[in-house]
């Protein structure tokens, strides 16, 4: 047989199997046959970006301080290291995150989007870890609560305090993030119970309201609604307000748009993404007041004072509510949820 025949029988035979048997791969080194499995395996092994934690957290950091090599400092590592860690990532999700400048970093338009959600996940993450640290092994003995108001003072203070006298064998994990989070966190059975303020729009599961809080403006001593004894929601009108970006900054942003409905009429409002805390600071160092819930009252700063906000018809509040999962049959939860019940729910 002719090699001409060979070939055009060894063509005959191949056109006998499956054409999907095999897959002809386009590598650095040359052209290899891969079978359709190992192929099939390898393209998603290729195409699956692979991100490790540690370069979110580096991004956000990086993005905080604007600066690669600030941010190193405060992860303790050092900048090449960083920048390396910030390159793969950006390579990862195929575009980049920041924009270099001998000025500095600066989020790119996608970069910020990026970032968003970045935040999102390490948040995430930092409540599980949290709550099983604070929880030991995480056995059904315990409970985990979620909140998003302080605990210097106030009802949700009183609530603990009293639950760890009656069950002191209970071991007890508290964990405060921003209420969409504590959703997240509580729907996936790593909360047992959330603690929060204003509406809760969620009707899978179980809640009960609970008490309300006075809604107080933030001062500085010097400040020229100081002297009185009250505030006015319109005497807010010309100062700038300075509210985080966590709960329950949200809720009082809302309400404040609620109470004065003319944009002209508002304050300016400023969002930082920081803690209550550093919010009093930056009002400490003359840059605004702000707004906050009664129970703040008991992480007092040095140089402020506390006015209650009224309207019309006297203080203004902010309603708590409790929420839980139907099928959560823990016994510590029954038993806080009997103690909440005691102390706060309205009569029927």
């Amino acid at each position: 047989m002719t090699g001409d025949h060979h070939r055009a029988a060894d063509n005959q035979k191949s056109s006998n199997f499956p054409c999907t048997t095999h897959v002809v791969v386009f590598a650095k080194n040359g052209i290899r046959v891969m079978n359709r499995k190992n192929s099939q395996q390898a393209f998603a092994k290729s195409r699956t970006p692979k991100i490790d934690i540690r370069q979110l957290r580096h991004a956000v950091i990086a993005a905080d301080f604007g600066s690669f090599r600030q941010a190193a400092d405060a992860c303790l590592i050092k900048q090449p290291t960083l920048s390396r860690s910030i390159r793969q990532l950006e390579h990862c999700v195929g575009a980049p995150i920041f924009e270099r400048s001998s000025g500095g970093i600066t989020p790119t338009s996608a970069g910020r989007d990026f970032l968003r959600m970045a935040r999102s996940i390490l948040e995430q993450i930092d409540v599980v870890v949290a709550t099983m640290r604070a929880s030991g092994r995480g056995d059904t003995g315990g409970l985990a609560i979620g909140f998003c108001t302080s605990l210097t003072a106030g009802n949700l203070r009183a609530s603990i305090l009293d639950f760890k006298q009656r069950f002191p064998q209970v071991a007890l994990a508290t964990v405060e993030r921003s209420r969409n989070h504590l959703a997240t966190a509580l729907r996936s059975g790593v909360l047992d119970i959330l603690i929060v303020a204003g509406d809760l729009p969620y009707t899978d599961c179980k809640q009960m309201t609970l008490w309300s809080e006075r809604i107080l403006v933030v001062l500085p001593q010097d400040h020229s609604l100081a002297p009185r004894a009250i505030t006015y929601w319109t005497d807010l009108r010309d100062e700038t307000v300075l509210l985080s970006q966590n709960d329950p900054g949200r809720e009082l942003e809302d309400l404040l748009k609620a109470k004065l409905v003319a944009s002209s009429c508002r304050p300016r409002i400023e969002r930082h993404d920081v803690s209550r805390g550093v919010i009093k600071s930056l009002i400490s160092m003359g840059l605004g007041i702000s707004l906050v819930l009664e129970s703040d009252v008991g992480a007092n700063f040095a140089g402020l004072t506390y006015r209650d906000v009224h309207d019309g018809a006297g203080p203004s509040r902010i309603e708590f509510s409790a929420m839980w999962r139907p099928d959560n049959g823990k016994p510590a939860l029954a038993g806080f949820i009997k103690l909440l019940s005691e102390r706060y729910r309205l009569p029927s």
